[in-house]
């Protein structure tokens, strides 16, 4: 199945969502090779992008052939959010999605992620000024609304697709609910009844079953799946394979995930540098050898390791356990 909007076509509409710290380009490579049909950066703070900030430029760098991939920026100024629009087409992006739906304090406080849904004018002129700048298809994430008296997710996604915006990804939690609860797919479709651009549903889809749900109650387009595809980078395709009779691609044998987790290691160390890179690996080894069912010793071992050559020394033995169903 093939979703279009515009300019925007994407195959097949499963997505993986934007992590803070997590969906850098390594990660985003490996996923992309088992395939999705688009991967989004972690949230890029507009102005640090445009004054360079440390840190910025390497969330938003995409590889050369990252075709399905948008690059997702934050803000709350206009001008600001227009010129890193801008920067991020020319590093070769070919998508940008802006961010109207991060809860956390630091994000909310500034002003940017989902307190713009307290003011939808606001919110508008950013949208208008990112549309403005770039000949790219733009594409919106958010929430159900600030909290439960303040649904406005259908009225915010009525006026960003006459805005300009191509896609809209609906978390199914209100800002004020963070990440507590469930999220209620079924209130997304109110929003899909509001537009008629592509509405993809999102929050709390970790496997086939949650994934069917969201796709049945929402009537979503298509879903987008965050936290399930931690150590499971394969699983996007198997949804995918599932639910829109993509090709199917086999999940990696012992020996197979084994040079997987080696393969991410070695790239996390290459992009990031040798120090750093040991740092931010160890959560995703930690995710691997949850799926792994590593033995407790050899788990300790790899995450106190300090260095890489301590950590390649002992994974193949972490790896190659039985992997969890």
């Amino acid at each position: 199945m093939q979703l279009s909007s515009g300019a925007l076509s994407l195959s097949p509409p499963i997505f993986l969502a934007p992590l803070a710290g997590i969906t850098d380009l390594p990660f985003r490579q490996i996923v992309s090779r088992f395939g999705a049909g688009m991967v989004v950066s972690e949230m890029v703070a507009s102005q640090d992008m445009v004054i360079g900030r440390a840190g910025t430029r390497e969330k938003t760098e995409l590889g050369l052939e990252a075709e399905n991939t948008a690059v997702q920026l934050a803000g709350r100024e206009a001008r600001w959010m227009a010129e890193a629009a801008r920067m991020v087409e020319a590093n070769g992006a070919q998508m940008i999605d802006i961010n109207m739906g991060c809860p956390a304090k630091k994000v909310v406080t500034g002003y940017s992620g989902s307190a713009l849904l307290k003011d939808l004018d606001h919110a508008l002129g950013l949208i208008e000024a990112v549309v403005g700048a770039v000949k790219l298809p733009v594409t919106l994430k958010t929430r159900l609304g600030w909290d439960d008296t303040n649904l406005n997710a259908p009225e915010l996604a009525k006026r960003a697709e006459a805005a300009g915006i191509q896609m809209i990804t609906i978390h199914g939690r209100t800002r004020c609910q963070f990440y507590k609860g469930r999220a209620d797919w079924a209130a997304i479709a109110r929003v899909k009844d509001a537009v008629s651009i592509p509405v993809i549903a999102n929050g709390d889809i970790t496997n086939l079953n949650s994934a069917k749900q969201a796709l049945a109650l929402s009537g979503a387009d298509g879903i987008m799946v965050g936290r399930g595809v931690q150590g499971r980078p394969w699983l996007l395709s198997e949804l995918a394979h599932e639910l829109f009779q993509a090709p199917k691609v086999a999940r990696p044998n012992l020996k197979e995930f084994g040079q997987l987790v080696a393969e991410h290691y070695d790239s996390i160390l290459q992009f990031y540098g040798r120090d750093l890179g040991v740092r931010v690996a160890r959560k995703h080894l930690g995710w691997y050898m949850d799926e792994a069912g590593t033995a407790q010793a050899l788990r300790r071992k790899i995450l106190t390791a300090a260095t890489p050559e301590d950590v390649f020394e002992v994974l193949p033995d972490a790896m190659e356990q039985e992997q969890a169903a």
